[in-house]
């Protein structure tokens, strides 16, 4: 059995000490009964994540992904609900912690910086797990050089009303490949005349897409070791209305940002748990081995 003598500290409060309980119950009582994919069978690595997100969402464990007003765990997305949602699914399984941290991370964008029709739109099905929602943000050619996207987004104004075309390719996009049912898309709006090498990361822009618009093609995949749903995304004349704008033109860079820093401490709670889980598979294999007639 794990140590759990962290709960006691003054860092959590009582609501976290419960969650963590009811994560603890539900990864012996309730993940054992999911199926296990074969890491090299993409299709079923994407059914098997498919079916983690809405058994997450029924056990309402992605609570801690979204706000209390769209049936949230705490009044706004808690850092500490995070980790430890992450330490406790991460010891169970990579995937089951893959499944639960890209709710949130596909999500949060809209909860931070979202108007109230956006947050009505998706957060609601994101806690259910009736949506799966996927975070773009690199490129073949910019992943932490943020300010060297190349992806655009043009305004477009004409009889079909006012919005945007986005044009690029997204890749390493998590949930991509044909899993994710929403996409928040981030691509360079502001400062397009100026050429590529005196852009930087202010001209950037977050957009909400659904999968399924006309103009965006997310069905290649991107095969890895772990169990991962991994993908592209092109964007080839992909026309959005104007209110799929997240936040305001130009603010796309403080949107990523602001997402990415709530979720870096929790990549360190799933590393806790993936070493937790490796300490617990080398006692066990050293406690049951038989060597010269005994136990080793």
């Amino acid at each position: 059995m794990a140590d759990r003598s962290f709960l006691d500290w003054p860092f959590l409060d009582d609501g976290h000490r419960a969650w963590a309980r009811e994560l603890a119950d539900w990864v012996e009582r309730g993940l054992p009964a999911l199926p296990t994919p074969d890491e090299h069978d993409l299709d079923a690595v994407y059914a098997a994540c498919g079916a983690l997100v809405r058994a997450l969402g029924q056990a309402g464990l992605l609570r801690a992904c979204v706000p209390a007003a769209y049936g949230g765990l705490r009044e706004q997305v808690d850092v500490r609900s995070l980790a430890l949602g992450r330490e406790t699914l991460a010891r169970a399984g990579a995937l089951a912690d893959f499944a639960f941290a890209m709710q949130g991370l596909g999500s949060v964008p809209v909860s931070l910086f979202g108007n109230e029709a956006q947050k009505a739109a998706l957060l609601p099905g994101v806690c259910r797990g009736e949506l799966i929602a996927a975070f773009a943000l690199s490129e073949p050619d910019a992943g932490s050089d943020v300010a060297a996207m190349q992806a655009t987004a043009r305004r477009i104004s004409d009889e079909q009303g006012d919005g945007w075309v986005l044009d690029g390719t997204k890749t390493w996009i998590s949930n991509a490949g044909g899993l994710a049912d929403r996409y928040v898309i981030f691509a360079r709006s502001e400062g397009l005349d100026r050429g590529p090498g005196n852009r930087d990361a202010k001209g950037i822009s977050a957009f909400l897409v659904d999968a399924g618009t006309p103009g965006l093609d997310a069905s290649e995949r991107i095969p890895v070791i772990s169990p991962h749903p991994l993908g592209v995304l092109k964007m080839n004349g992909c026309r959005i209305g104007a209110d799929r704008l997240v936040g305001h033109p130009g603010q796309g860079f403080a949107i990523a940002m602001g997402t990415l820093d709530l979720f870096r401490t929790t990549v360190g709670a799933a590393a806790l748990g993936f070493a937790r889980r490796a300490l617990d598979e080398a006692t066990s294999r050293a406690r049951g081995r038989q060597m010269f007639g005994q136990r080793l």
